[in-house]
């Protein structure tokens, strides 16, 4: 028997395909054949009753670990990109009181809050900051004695290393919305409870279309 997916003789898309993260989220609901089931279960006798019953428990506790740690994940990115906020202020003024620097750089921060953030509004926050970053180093670049201040080196340093951990605290947050999304339709126990819970799928982490621009584009 052939393979179903050939690499080797296609068909290829020439031209590529890109993917983007469907904004939407998916209600988990259950049939009659699932209320049907627990009533069979109940009828062979009062102890497999039971021991659904536990189940069940145990799942709904489960779901209450889960979003937790789905929330402790997404605070990690917050505290990152709080980070990131100060080192683009303090880098901000280094830079400033060397050459004439746009004075609207920093607006598009001003309105970031500490704490927990929407994934919306985590993302859009997050945009801008790189926005930011993105008009100061051009200017650091074109000066050569800023490049070689010691201060600012070191801000361009941390805000490397800090933009690598939110890389990965975007992975393990995404790793913990996997998690969910799959055991939500795990029939019968965790589908049940998250159906009777009014659960939905959880939207992964995503990238603003300017990020996406911008990958595409010439950065040596």
């Amino acid at each position: 028997m052939a393979n179903e997916l050939d690499e080797m003789t296609g068909p290829v898309n020439g031209a590529g395909r890109d993917i983007n993260v469907i904004e939407k989220q998916i209600p988990v609901r259950v049939g009659w054949g699932s209320t049907l089931f627990e009533i069979v279960l109940w009828c062979l006798g009062i102890l497999p009753g039971l021991v659904f019953l536990f189940m069940k428990i145990g799942a709904r506790n489960y779901f209450r670990q889960l979003q937790q740690k789905i929330q402790a994940d997404a605070s990690t990115i917050d505290n990152y990109l709080e980070q990131r906020v100060q080192i683009l202020k303090n880098l901000a003024k280094l830079v400033d009181k060397a050459v004439d620097l746009d004075k609207d750089v920093m607006k598009s921060v001003a309105a970031f809050r500490g704490g927990h953030l929407p994934d919306q509004e985590r993302n859009a926050v997050a945009g801008q900051i790189d926005s930011c970053f993105g008009r100061l180093f051009p200017q650091v670049e074109a000066y050569p004695e800023l490049k070689a201040h010691a201060a600012i080196a070191e801000a361009a340093s941390q805000n490397s290393y800090l933009q690598r951990e939110i890389t990965a605290a975007r992975q393990l947050y995404n790793d913990s919305v996997m998690q969910w999304n799959s055991d939500v339709f795990e029939w019968p126990v965790k589908q049940i409870v998250a159906a009777r819970a009014g659960y939905t799928t959880r939207i992964p982490f995503t990238a603003s279309a300017e990020v996406k621009a911008q990958a595409r584009g010439t950065f040596f």
